[in-house]
């Protein structure tokens, strides 16, 4: 390979596994949970052979602009997953193809009523209130991720029960959660914010991009006020964010709900859960639920 042909390629990790739930959770940690994060990523289903065999498993591309040390990633997958030491490849892709390919391989997602889906499948999807369009780009949330897959279908369940008047998304990413609400609960007032900038752009350009004008978007370094006096306010808080920021920040949580509200908690591996749920049920919550998909943990708790 010449020089000029190594500087117009990108860089991809690739890792196969019979087993789904390994492979959501080890590629929600090459999202997420490591550095440097992959810049994409694709999940595909492997094929059998042509006798009409099942599949043989799956495989996660991790796509980087730098080439990364597969050898430390392999081995903080390992120590974070508490699984067997993965065997991770590492290939050129041409500069032109990395993103492409990774939209394109991101199938849509079905949680509760909602099919959430990018825009390579919008001939394919029906247009309607329970169809949601994200792609995959520069912030966290598409519903392939098992954490917001599990915050869709609570919103969604919690939705069909009671009414909520006032939502807040915290660290809403790509703002998929905050626009699922606003589908269930049209008369809600609905805020998204994240500490990230380039995320409450991405959050709000989406919004509009499904039809939804009613969201108020904030840039915030930790949970923003519900009223001008701070009162706890907030009737339904969703916070996809991560276990260490969720314990953290339970103090300023807690009071931005108000009494006998709605909270969920996701982005915790399962053997956080524990911790977090602790750090809420001795600030007055008591649990109402706890789902589980793929190695993740969403908990849903009501404030006494």
């Amino acid at each position: 390979m010449t020089t000029t042909e190594t500087a117009a390629c990108r860089h991809k990790l690739v890792h196969t596994t019979t087993d789904r739930g390994h492979a959501l959770q080890t590629a929600a940690a090459l999202a997420e949970l490591l550095e440097p994060p992959a810049d994409a990523i694709a999940i595909f289903e492997v094929p059998g052979d042509d006798t009409g065999a099942p599949p043989e498993g799956w495989r996660i591309d991790a796509y980087y602009i730098e080439p990364p040390d597969a050898d430390a990633i392999a081995d903080a997958i390992a120590g974070l997953l508490g699984t067997d030491r993965p065997h991770l490849v590492l290939e050129s892709v041409p500069d032109e193809n990395w993103v492409t390919l990774s939209q394109a391989a991101l199938p849509p997602v079905i949680a509760g009523r909602f099919t959430v889906h990018g825009s390579h499948d919008r001939e394919r999807i029906p247009r309607g209130p329970w169809s949601i369009l994200i792609d995959a780009a520069e912030a966290f949330g598409t519903a392939h991720h098992a954490t917001t897959l599990g915050c869709l279908m609570a919103v969604d369940r919690l939705a069909g029960k009671q009414r909520f008047r006032r939502v807040l998304d915290l660290g809403c990413g790509t703002g998929v959660l905050a626009i699922a609400a606003r589908r269930t609960m049209p008369r809600a007032r609905i805020l998204a914010s994240d500490i990230d900038p380039i995320a409450v752009r991405v959050a709000a350009t989406n919004a509009r991009g499904n039809g939804v004008t009613t969201i108020k978007t904030l840039v915030a370094n930790g949970v923003p006020r519900s009223n001008a006096a701070g009162v706890a306010n907030y009737d339904l808080v969703i916070a996809n964010i991560l276990a260490r920021p969720l314990v953290r920040l339970a103090p300023a949580i807690t009071r931005s709900v108000a009494p006998r509200g709605t909270l969920v908690l996701s982005g915790l591996l399962n053997p956080q859960a524990r911790e977090v749920q602790c750090a809420y049920l001795a600030r007055g919550f008591s649990l109402s639920r706890h789902d589980r998909i793929a190695g993740w943990s969403t908990l849903t708790l009501v404030k006494r």
